[in-house]
This record gives C-alpha cells, structure tokens and sequence, in this order.
C-alpha cells in the first residue's frame, strides 16, 4: 500500500478497474477468492502484482450446435442441430467450479441433443420438437446449474432424413395417394351402376 501511496498517479491507472453494467469481476487475492462476491458494475480497486480478476459477460448468448448424427429409437440415422440460449447468472461460480463455463455449455448441448434424441422415435422427432427442446432445457439446466449458468431456452432447428428415406416415404406417400385415388375412382363407378 506504501508503494501505491508513493507512486499515486502511476499507480491509479493500475488500481481502478471498471466494468460494464452487463458484467461482474471476480477478483483473487493472492489466488484466493476475495469474500463478497463478484464486484461490479461500475469501479472497483485491486492491488497491483498480488490481486488478479477475471471478468464475466452476463448477457445472455446463443450458439448453434453443429449438426448431430443421431441413431433414432427405430434406428434411423438422422442429423439434426439446434440453437441454445444461456446467461451466466453467478459469475463467482462459473469462474470458481468450472474451468471455461462457456465451452462446457456448448459440448453439454452436443451432448445432451445426442442423448435426448437417441431415446425417440422418427416419428417423436418430427412431431414433437417443442416436446424435445423443452426435456433439453429441462436436462441442460439442470447441469449447468452447478456451474453459475442458466440454459434459458433451447429450439431443435432442422432434422434432416437421408436422401434413401426421403425417397422411400415420398414413394410411400404416391403409393397410398394412387391407392385412395383408385378407391373413389371405383366408389364413384359403383355409385353410376347403381343409378
């Protein structure tokens, strides 16, 4: 402290910090956490050479996790990819009980998308994707918890089917409308014969 006092203006610039009102900072002393939590926002003091901090962005981020090759309940191979939407909500914990909250969020995602859809149907999956995202947020945030994060909202994108199923079902959709068609086109006959 008597060398901050001696060298005052100097050492100003190195002892204030400032942090946006979407931020917190959490600072280490001596590599302990300092007690009170994290500071901010506005200014703050730290004592140069022994304390060290690390700011964290509160604001709410969406990423898009890649495309998942999923092996459907009926085994039906499909990719499909979503986007999720997190906030950090403690941000002494996301630094403290995670090394890179950020990046564990993502891979959880991949992950847990894999997992979730694994467990249902070809049919669940086209049908019931409200009913997917929220068991993925359900799980996600359930997970991150611990970590100082909050998965506030996941959407299932795309389900993309392979090109050999596309055909199949749009083969399997002709055949029934050709088989509907003949059944009013004999309906209809009968209907004359009987007039």
């Amino acid at each position: 402290m008597l060398v901050v006092l001696l060298t005052l203006p100097v050492s100003l610039c190195l002892c204030i910090k400032v942090v946006q009102e979407y931020e917190r900072a959490v600072i280490f002393r001596l590599g302990r956490l300092l007690s009170g939590g994290a500071k901010g926002p506005g200014l703050f003091f730290i004592v140069p050479c022994i304390d060290s901090y690390t700011k964290v962005d509160l604001r709410t981020v969406s990423f898009d996790v890649p495309p998942q090759e999923v092996l459907t309940k009926d085994s039906v191979t499909v990719a499909v990819d979503a986007v999720v939407y997190y906030r950090v909500h403690n941000a002494t914990t996301s630094i403290t009980n995670v090394e890179d909250a950020n990046r564990s969020t993502r891979l959880l995602a991949a992950t847990t998308l894999r997992n979730v859809l694994g467990t249902k149907n070809l049919s669940e999956i086209l049908a019931d994707r409200e009913a997917i995202s929220h068991q993925m947020q359900t799980s996600l945030d359930e997970a991150t918890d611990p970590w100082g994060v909050k998965v506030e909202r996941v959407e299932v994108k795309d389900v993309r089917l392979p090109v050999q199923l596309q055909r199949a079902m749009a083969a399997e959709a002709e055949a029934a409308r050709e088989a509907r068609a003949k059944v009013i086109a004999a309906e209809g006959e009968q209907k004359h014969r009987e007039h």
